[in-house]
């Protein structure tokens, strides 16, 4: 039997296990996954990579595949939203997630705008700050890093959480990342999580491009009530 090729967002790697696992069980059909940053395994794909499927933490880079005759069908099936990880001892009483962004003496850190939608999400979240109070949103913005998911970035090692691994290192003391982490980086008592409220947050929309018929089941499914609880199970929205 024919295994379906996929490339998927790297921060789907923690829930795609046990989807595939039960995509597998009820369909019979074998997957092979590589996962990394969206915007650059879109680029991969325009480039010729051959692949079934592809799943990414946006709408636009499935939308521009299909625009250029690359994927036969997209569709959305998940969505997530941004969270403010923090090294734990820098936290005074008086500080939530919008000061500790503004204090001077913290680093932040987050993911590349373009080559990750998690960048593209963090930058849209600055444009709403701005919005809401001239001038902080710009200020923020200049002082945040992109030291992740861009194609000379450092090299998160395999297991390890960015914002837990980013701050542990000394790197920053902030981190801008997707919710659907908060649950595990929790369990690091060196790392507080701040909930961003709305109207500032930003709703990270994920979507697939379908690259073969063959892929047809998987699209299905990513839709069905049996993905969509494991992937509630793991933060998504």
């Amino acid at each position: 039997m024919t295994t379906l090729q996929i490339l998927a967002a790297g921060s789907l790697r923690g829930v795609w296990p046990e989807l595939m696992a039960a995509f597998t069980a009820q369909s019979g059909i074998t997957v092979g996954t590589q996962f990394g940053p969206a915007g650059l395994l879109r680029q991969r794909i325009e480039q010729g990579e051959v692949c079934d499927f592809f799943a990414s933490a946006n709408l636009q880079h499935p939308a521009t595949l299909r625009l250029k005759g690359i994927a036969k069908e997209t569709g959305r099936f998940t969505a997530n939203t941004l969270c403010l990880t923090v090294k734990r001892d820098v936290v005074t009483r008086n500080d939530n997630w919008l000061s500790l962004l503004l204090r001077d003496d913290l680093r932040l850190t987050t993911s590349t705008p373009l080559c990750d939608p998690s960048g593209d999400y963090t930058w849209q979240l600055f444009g709403n700050i701005e919005q809401r109070h001239r001038g902080w949103g710009e200020q923020i913005k200049r002082k945040a890093r992109p030291l992740v998911g861009g194609p000379n970035s450092l090299p998160v090692p395999a297991g390890e959480l960015a914002a837990r691994w980013l701050i542990g290192e000394g790197h920053a003391e902030l981190f801008i990342g997707y919710a659907s982490y908060q649950p595990r980086l929790m369990l690091h008592p060196q790392l507080q999580v701040f909930t961003i409220p709305e109207p500032y947050n930003v709703p990270a929309e994920y979507g697939w491009a379908m690259l073969s018929p063959a892929a047809q089941p998987l699209a299905a499914f990513l839709t069905s009530q049996v993905a969509q609880q494991i992937l509630q199970q793991h933060g998504f929205v």
